[in-house]
This record gives structure tokens, C-alpha cells and sequence, in this order.
């Protein structure tokens, strides 16, 4: 698993560099002026039409707007809210928020579009099951004009030829790696000179495989690797029970199609929503004084030195983050939780019941406001607010007679032996509700201690992390079975605010288990009970509208063969995504090294996890910047004249229906 996940790293390095980010946040930017900031018509316009005031059961689709928008929310409210921003926190530290804030922002602009795109372009042959994202987009787009098959073509292949570049330096000029690049260019660089749809079908056969990917890492694996670990760390669940659990409850949804994802979507999202802001609003209450200080600490990390921006300072389990590692962190979390460009939401709206494409798209405009400026940034206010990013220590060793950093038998790096675990402090026993007389610990539990060794360039600290497993040995002591770090020179402990080495344990949160720590904090038992109920209901919204999308790209690979011959292969899908959902939980239980040769190791840290996502999205990023761009024009042309109609009076709501029927789909029936 070490190799692969070098080897996804890379790719990671290729697929979603500076130049990925640049060219998403030059589109946002480019649509929002284009638009002339149509944000502000989400805030307004779109909240009539998701309350119902448009719906009209006699336009084509199978679920209304409130339904569409419950399915893609389910998909991006999820765990990247919970999970996502307490990564990005942990390691870039809180200026990375303040760049969840703008691809928030920006992000509303991009949905906006990318949506009205889909909805031009969908299919509606069956106009109670339709059919649409950017695949359709592409495929059916490119059919309409030469000239801009030809510019789809050069562009496609520029794109992939500067991916081959990227490649070719990342795997140390080895000329393999310029094979496929080269020939796909040429691929894409011949089609566009041929008539039909070939080309079209090309491009959109490259984002599917870039979908299908995206759903199982983010979609899925993502989500169950969360849940698995906050279920253990409180419950002591094994994740192998809770990834069959998940995959019998995602199994019922998913096989009902559509109208019952929306369904239970409609259902779960609000009630899911409403019970994380309200615990989140308590905590955010109980540390009233430390929001201004948390709110300034956001904007003063997240700027560069010369717009008058500060490194924070590396506290407690804090290591720091440069401007660039905070930056870079906060828009791949901001994406990976509002999937802004991505392409995935699309395909979800197009199965609203409507007949004006704009209006689905205004209403898309309303995710990453939820998503990110809402709910993120109160997960973020919870972990600064109460101090989980720079926790203090759980426990010390009394002496350094007691822990030693020693070099593994190769030599090739160092790592710790230490004594049993000493008690966990008096605090962090309170936090964790721990019996009298226990000593707080966990068994499988992470921890780490700080050392000062080779320099980190993320951070631009000496400050580096030998992270270890916590397990029950003889006669009730408590061991720890250390990492290893690389490091040219030999690490030492730094040294302590008493002048002393450091010589503090501290709980290495990653993921949900930080928010939840962080709830804890202000109020133990609460994210025991709370985040866990959360997550639980993120993962299981999030992963039933992956897998429609999914299945949607199933139906476009295969469509050619018919409806009777296509509806196989779908369930064969279907049943393969929830036997990977089954299959993550049992490689989220943590197989550590048992000595120095021993390299296996699955899931087990923020980073590794942080690794797999980041390859979904980095994937289908690529593949969807250029769809927007080419077919950007047609959709501000159809915004512009649905806000022109809007304007002049020509569609005028009715009353909003029962909210109780809006949410249930029955005001379309």
C-alpha cells in the first residue's frame, strides 16, 4: 500500500497542481463577472423557486427543484463539512479557511453555470427519467458546430499534452509516460476533424472515467473511512461493522433509482442540517468571546506577507502552515465539499421537473453558499473557537529515561521506544468521560509526538510528527507501537514553553474525530453523540447520490446498447459500489507495522485519506474546466435572457405550495 499510495500522490502532483487551481478560479471569476455577480440571484430568486413557487408537474423530470437540490446537497453537506474542514485546519492551519470562503463564493458562479450548461443539454426522451451532466453536454454540444468541435479538440489536446508534460517530469523523465498522453492528443486532435458525435463521445467517455473514479474515493471510500473511524474512537465499533451496515442501508436507497434518492434526500438533508447547526450554534455560544479573535486569526493566516498576512505560530498539536500549504489546503477542501466545477452536481439537477433550464441553474447557485459559507465555516469556528487545532498534550512522559528516539534497524530512519503511557491528564480525561480510575486511553487509537528534525516545507517548520498505535498490554498498561519519520539529521524533542524537551502525547484526531473532539471540548459526550449522528447521516446522503452519478455515467458509456441490455450492467454497478463500500470498512481497520521491514499499512492518517480524495476530484476537475469554458457562452446567453423575462414581469410564481408537499415531491405528482 506504501508504493500505491506514493504513486497516487504523484498523480495527485500531476492532476491537481497550481495550474488546476489557477484555471478554476480564473473561471469563477470569469463567470461571475459575466453573470454581473449572479450570486445574489441564488439569495433571492432561487429561494422562491426551491419553496416551490415555480414547480409545475407538467414540466419534464422526475423530482422538483427542492428534491434536486436536497440530492446534489446530500452529496456535497456530507462529511467534507465535518471530516474535510477539520483536515484543512489540522494542516494548513485557519487561513486555509479564508480560501474556503472565496471558492465558496466563486464556487456559487461556477455551479450556476455548469448546471444551466446540463440542463440546456439534458435528455428528456423519457421525460420521467432524464438524463444529464457535462458528458451529455460535450457529447451533444459538439454535434451543433465544426468550428467548436475543432477548438474542443486543440483544447483537449493542449490540456492532456501539458498533463504528459506534468507526468513526464514527475516520474523522473521515464519516456513510458509520455505514451498515453501522446496518443490521446492525437486521438483528440483527429476527431475533431469528423463529423457526428465521436469526438463529443470521446471527451464525455474521459469524464465519466473520471466520475466513476470521484465516486469511489470521495464518494465513497471517503465517506466510509470517516464513519468507521468516529464510530471506533467512541463505540469501539469495528469499521468492518460499520461498512456493512452502510453498504445493507445504501443498497435499499440506491436500488429504487431517482425519485427515491430524492426522496429520502428531501428528508435527510434538512433534518441533518438542522441538527448540526444547532449543536454547533451551542458551542459557538459557550465561546462567544473567542469568535472576533477566531474570525481575525482566519483572515490574517489566509493572506500572503504583503497584503499584510501572518504565519501562525506552531501551538501545542499545531505544527503550522506556510501561506501556500494554507491556501492550497482550503481550496482542495472548499471543492472536495461543494464540488465547484467538478461536474457532479449537474447530473443530479437534471432530473428536475422543469422546462427552464436557468432557473435549475439559479437554484444550484445556492449549494456552495450552504455548503461552504454556511456549514463549513461553522465546523471551522467550532475547532478555533475551542482550541482543537493547538490542543495541549494528553499525557507526558515524566522523563526522557522513559521515551528515546532511536534509529530503525536499516538505518534508513529514526522512530521512538517508549515505556507504557503514562495516566491522560486530568482535562483530557474529562474531555473523553473517563471512568474513574481508567486511564483514558483507547485501544487502536493514533497518537504522535513532536520532534524537531529535517525541515517541512508545507509548513516551513523544523517541527515534525513520529506517530504511533495505542494498544492494551500486560497487566492493564498501555503500549504504543511508533511510526517512523525520515529525517537527515537525528530528531530531537523541542523544547517545552518550561524550557524543557517536550515530551507530551497528543491524540492525532484526523478527520470527523477532530470535529467531534473540538464539540467535546466545550461539552463532553456532545460530539460523541452529535458528530457521530452526523456523520453517520452525511456518509449515507452522500453516498446514495454518488452512486447515482455513477450510474448515470454507466448509462452514458452504455446506452448504445438500449434500455433492456443497459439495465444489467446498471445493477451490476450498483452492487459493485456497495461492495466497495463493505470492502473500505474492512481496509479502514488499521494494520500496523509489527517492526522495521513490516511496510503494510492502509488508512490510517488525514494525509493518506487527504491522498485518495484529492485523486477524484483532481481527476474530474480537469476534465470539467474545459466543458465549462466551451460551453460557457450558450449558458450566460440563456441566463441572461431568463433574468431579462424575469425582470419584465413574463413569469410570475404562484402561491408556494405545502411545505410538507414540497419536500416530499407531492406538489409535481
Amino acid at each position: 500500500m506504501h508504493a500505491i499510495n506514493e504513486f497516487v500522490g504523484t498523480l495527485n502532483g500531476i492532476l491537481f497542481s497550481n495550474f488546476t487551481v489557477y484555471a478554476l478560479l480564473i473561471t469563477g471569476v470569469i463567470f461571475t463577472v459575466w453573470s454581473v455577480f449572479g450570486q445574489t440571484r441564488a439569495l433571492t430568486h432561487g429561494v422562491a423557486v426551491v419553496r416551490g413557487k415555480y414547480d409545475d408537474k407538467n414540466d419534464p423530470g422526475a423530482i422538483n427543484h427542492f428534491q434536486a437540490l436536497s440530492a446534489a446537497l446530500s452529496a456535497t453537506v456530507g462529511l467534507g463539512n465535518i471530516g474535510g474542514v477539520a483536515v484543512a485546519v489540522a494542516l494548513g492551519g485557519p487561513g486555509a479557511i479564508l480560501w474556503m470562503w472565496v471558492i465558496g463564493f466563486v464556487g456559487m458562479a461556477l455551479k450556476m453555470t455548469e448546471v444551466t450548461q446540463s440542463m440546456l443539454y439534458r435528455n428528456t426522451d423519457d421525460p420521467e427519467n432524464p438524463h444529464g451532466g457535462p458528458m451529455f453536454v460535450v457529447k451533444k454540444g459538439l454535434t451543433e458546430s465544426s468550428a467548436l468541435r475543432v477548438i474542443a479538440g486543440i483544447t483537449f489536446a493542449a490540456v492532456t499534452l501539458f498533463l504528459t508534460f506534468l507526468a513526464y517530469r514527475a516520474f523522473d523523465n521515464n519516456w513510458i509516460a509520455l505514451v498515453p498522453g501522446i496518443i490521446l492528443a492525437l486521438t483528440f486532435c483527429g476527431l475533431a476533424f469528423v463529423k457526428g458525435s465521436a469526438l463529443g463521445t470521446l471527451i464525455g467517455s474521459v469524464f465519466v472515467v473520471t466520475l466513476i473514479i470521484s465516486a469511489i474515493t470521495g464518494g465513497n471510500m471517503f465517506q466510509v473511512w470517516n464513519v468507521g473511524d468516529i464510530t471506533f474512537t467512541y463505540f469501539q465499533v469495528p469499521q468492518v461493522a460499520t461498512g456493512s451496515i452502510l453498504t445493507v442501508l445504501v443498497g435499499l436507497v440506491i436500488i429504487g433509482g431517482i425519485k427515491r434518492i430524492g426522496a429520502v434526500a428531501g428528508r435527510i438533508v434538512p433534518f441533518m442540517c438542522i441538527i448540526y447547526i444547532l449543536a454547533a450554534a451551542y458551542v459557538l455560544l459557550t465561546n462567544a468571546s473567542e469568535i472576533p479573535s477566531g474570525l481575525a486569526l482566519i483572515v490574517r493566516s489566509g493572506l500572503p506577507d504583503f497584503l499584510g498576512g501572518s504565519a501562525p505560530d506552531p501551538t501545542g498539536a499545531f505544527l503550522g502552515g506556510t501561506f501556500g500549504y494554507a491556501a492550497m489546503w482550503g481550496i482542495k477542501r472548499a471543492l472536495f465539499s461543494s464540488e465547484a466545477g467538478q461536474g457532479s452536481s449537474p447530473i443530479a439537477h437534471s432530473a428536475a421537473r422543469t422546462d427552464e433550464p436557468v432557473r435549475e441553474g439559479i437554484v444550484a447557485g445556492l449549494e456552495p453558499f450552504i455548503d461552504t459559507i454556511v456549514v463549513c465555516t461553522l465546523t471551522a469556528l467550532v475547532i478555533l473557537t475551542s482550541g482543537a487545532y493547538k490542543r495541549e498534550a494528553e499525557a507526558s512522559y515524566a522523563s526522557a529515561d522513559e521515551i528515546r528516539i532511536v534509529a530503525t534497524e536499516d538505518g534508513s530512519a529514526w522512530t521512538l521506544e517508549s515505556e507504557s503511557l503514562p495516566r491522560m491528564t486530568d482535562d483530557a480525561r474529562r474531555i473523553r468521560r473517563t471512568p474513574e480510575g481508567a486511564s483514558g486511553w483507547r485501544d487502536g487509537e493514533t497518537v504522535f509526538m513532536i520532534v524537531e528534525a529535517d525541515v517541512d516545507p508545507n509548513t516551513g517548520r523544523d517541527l515534525r510528527r513520529i506517530s504511533g498505535t495505542v494498544s492494551r498490554g500486560e497487566a492493564d498498561k498501555w503500549m504504543v507501537q511508533w511510526g517512523t519519520l525520515a529525517s537527515e539529521i537525528k530528531p530531537f524533542f523541542r523544547t517545552g514553553p518550561d524550557g524543557q524537551p517536550d515530551l507530551g502525547i497528543y491524540g492525532d484526531y484526523a478527520g470527523a474525530s477532530m470535529t467531534a473532539y473540538a464539540f467535546d471540548r466545550s461539552a463532553p459526550g456532545l460530539g460523541k453523540i452529535v458528530v457521530t449522528i452526523a456523520a453517520w447521516l452525511f456518509a449515507l446522503s452522500t453516498m446514495i447520490s454518488w452512486s447515482y452519478y455513477g450510474e448515470q455515467g454507466v448509462y452514458f458509456l452504455f446506452g448504445f446498447l438500449g434500455d433492456r441490455k443497459i439495465k444489467p450492467l446498471v445493477l451490476l454497478y450498483k452492487f459493485v459500489y456497495c461492495l466497495l463500500i463493505f470492502l473500505t470498512g474492512v481496509a479502514a481497520m488499521k494494520i500496523f507495522p509489527g517492526g522495521a521491514d513490516n511496510k503494510i499499512a492502509l488508512i490510517g492518517t488525514d494525509e493518506e485519506l487527504d491522498t485518495w480524495t484529492t485523486l477524484g476530484l483532481g481527476v474530474m476537475l480537469v476534465a470539467n474546466i474545459p466543458i465549462m469554458l466551451l460551453f460557457g457562452s450558450r449558458a450566460m446567453k440563456a441566463y441572461h435572457a431568463y433574468i431579462r423575462r424575469l425582470k419584465a414581469g413574463e413569469m410570475e410564481p404562484h402561491d408556494a405550495p405545502d411545505l410538507a408537499d414540497v419536500m416530499e415531491g407531492h406538489d409535481v405528482e
